[in-house]
């Protein structure tokens, strides 16, 4: 048997799904992934078109359009693929036409992987709806007490000798540590929308990354990648700031001593696309904003949890600082995504664009 060509040798060690198909969607090359996916051999996939793969709503037909005539990669979450034979699965898909042969698309597919990071990432609203709530409570039914008790403490030391004021002090000091630990659950609790306009996302990095050399960051060695040409995003600054010092800030807490790196990139993703819950609509979120180190990462048992309130890796933390992020990053209409597919810890978050912005030319 004559041995495959050294293309065809590289798609088919690819462990996700992948196809070929030409100008008019007939199916070229199938690899063993995608034989396993689809349940059908690749002889009978290369009998197939792009249509015979797309239940009925599937957005396939037109992102293959799309792709036959975009000079870059289109990519969407949350496509249902299948064929007679196969159960539909929803999955994401990344279509890159082939310069080389014009009117050639790949269709990469991933099946779970990526996917339940985007599913994750949408159930993270629902974390911060649960503690909006509690919020709520503690901010009314804990405040109010704790005012009183640090009030009688502070009457009691006036009279107390030297010696019995280290008791009320330290009465004292867990108060005003519980009010701030509910104040920053306040947070979540704000029923107000934030007022979101057009802003430059490297300034934001720019501010944070300054205050962190000038802190929590000094002995960190940053590192940026930027893309020059990203256009205004849609979004409030100060909220942005504070996510972005948040990653940093984590970031830096868990780079090795002495040989930290926090690298900071951004990166224009076109086609990148997501469905909305509970309606037809898909939220373009061109916009990539990537915050790395290079600690150990999140250990695996947490990363499910992660963006959960009061899960935290630190022995003293509150865990309450991922999932803020989360809420925040949700209230921009955007998603935020762990990657533990590298090394260290790895956030990508993903942002819609101002109305107004347009993409600068690199030149």
């Amino acid at each position: 048997m004559k041995p495959p060509k050294l293309h065809e040798a590289v798609v088919n060690a690819l462990a996700d799904p992948v196809l070929v198909a030409d100008r008019d969607g007939r199916i070229m090359l199938a690899n063993p992934a995608a034989e396993e996916f689809f349940g059908v051999g690749q002889s009978m996939l290369r009998r197939q078109t792009i249509s015979d793969i797309a239940p009925f709503g599937s957005p396939l037909l037109s992102l293959f359009r799309q792709a036959t005539e975009a000079l870059g990669a289109i990519s969407e979450y949350g496509v249902l693929l299948g064929t007679p034979k196969s159960e539909v699965k929803t999955v994401n898909i990344q279509l890159s036409p082939i310069v080389e042969q014009p009117g050639s698309v790949v269709i990469q597919i991933e099946e779970r992987t990526m996917a339940s990071k985007m599913d994750r990432s949408l159930t993270h609203r629902g974390a911060a709806r649960a503690v909006t709530g509690m919020a709520a409570v503690l901010a009314h039914e804990v405040k109010n007490p704790l005012s009183g008790i640090r009030g009688a403490a502070q009457l009691l030391e006036a009279g107390l000798e030297e010696d019995d004021r280290e008791l009320t002090g330290l009465i004292i000091d867990e108060v005003q540590r519980i009010v701030a630990l509910v104040d920053r659950m306040e947070a979540f609790s704000d029923p107000r929308p934030s007022e979101r306009k057009g802003c430059n996302i490297h300034q934001v990095l720019e501010r944070v990354k300054k205050v962190a050399e000038s802190g929590f960051g000094k002995s960190v060695r940053f590192i940026e990648n930027y893309d020059p040409s990203l256009p205004m995003v849609l979004g409030n600054q100060d909220q942005l700031i504070q996510v972005f010092m948040n990653l940093v800030k984590n970031g830096c807490e868990a780079a090795p001593d002495g040989k930290g790196e926090i690298t900071l990139s951004t990166a224009y993703r076109h086609g990148v696309r997501l469905a909305v819950p509970g309606s037809a609509e898909r939220v373009e979120l061109p916009l990539e904003v990537t915050i790395a180190d290079n600690g150990p990462g999140v250990p695996e048992d947490l990363r499910q949890h992660m963006f959960d309130p009061f899960v935290s890796t630190k022995p003293s933390g509150t865990g309450l600082g991922l999932a803020l992020v989360a809420k925040t990053i949700n209230d921009h209409g955007g998603i935020i995504e762990y990657d533990a597919s590298g090394r260290g810890a790895v956030f990508r978050i993903y942002l819609p664009v101002a109305k107004s912005g347009k993409r600068k030319d690199k030149s």
